[in-house]
């Protein structure tokens, strides 16, 4: 009976150990993937802000977002990203003045500025979205970070194409491991939570 059990527990352990191994492999193979196609705007996901200036990984995103813009695949760019702690205007905000100094013109930048997590990102910009017309979407954001936010955006109707940053901060395998393994954790309860809404 005990080898039963442990045999039993062996099993359950190699097949978990083997799925989330899977999972991994999935979240990175997704985050090589560029589908950029001329769309009607680009979702800027946001990534944090300090006293108005934008973290590194955020302007790699923002840049990214830029050269989407300038090179004629969007027409429009949102950035998302509400009020961190302690900082006098918004991510998105931030982002936005970082772009009008890269020489991106005001009219065409549209913000959200109520959201804390990637899921509202993606609820408010659909939102931005609907308002204004826009029909498809470029969705930017660090490479490990695609799949989870491709996943939320197709739950939230939105037609996106992913095209994730070339010169993301994530570059090392002691940056790039704990992003991945947090990524997991989120997008598999983001599965979980997801079959009982």
């Amino acid at each position: 009976m005990k080898k039963r059990i442990l045999l039993f527990l062996l099993v359950a352990f190699v097949s978990i150990a083997l799925a989330l191994i899977a999972v991994a492999f999935s979240i990175v193979h997704y985050g090589r993937l560029d589908e950029k196609a001329p769309s009607d705007v680009a979702i800027v996901l946001g990534a944090g802000t300090s006293n108005g200036k934008v973290s590194p990984v955020y302007r790699e995103r923002i840049e990214h977002g830029i050269w989407l813009y300038e090179n004629d695949y969007v027409d429009h760019l949102i950035f998302t990203g509400g009020y961190g702690k302690g900082n006098a205007i918004s991510d998105s905000a931030a982002a936005k003045n970082y772009a009008i100094s890269r020489g991106i013109p005001e009219n065409i930048i549209f913000m959200e500025e109520s959201s804390t997590i990637t899921e509202e990102n993606l609820e408010q910009a659909k939102i931005i979205m609907d308002n204004n017309s826009f029909n498809t979407a470029i969705l930017v954001s660090d490479p490990l970070h695609m799949k989870r936010a491709m996943r939320m955006a197709g739950d939230y109707g939105i037609d996106a194409l992913t095209s994730p940053t070339p010169t993301s901060m994530y570059r090392t395998p002691k940056t790039k491991l704990p992003f991945l393994l947090r990524e997991e954790f989120f997008y598999i309860g983001y599965l979980i939570v997801s079959i009982f809404r």
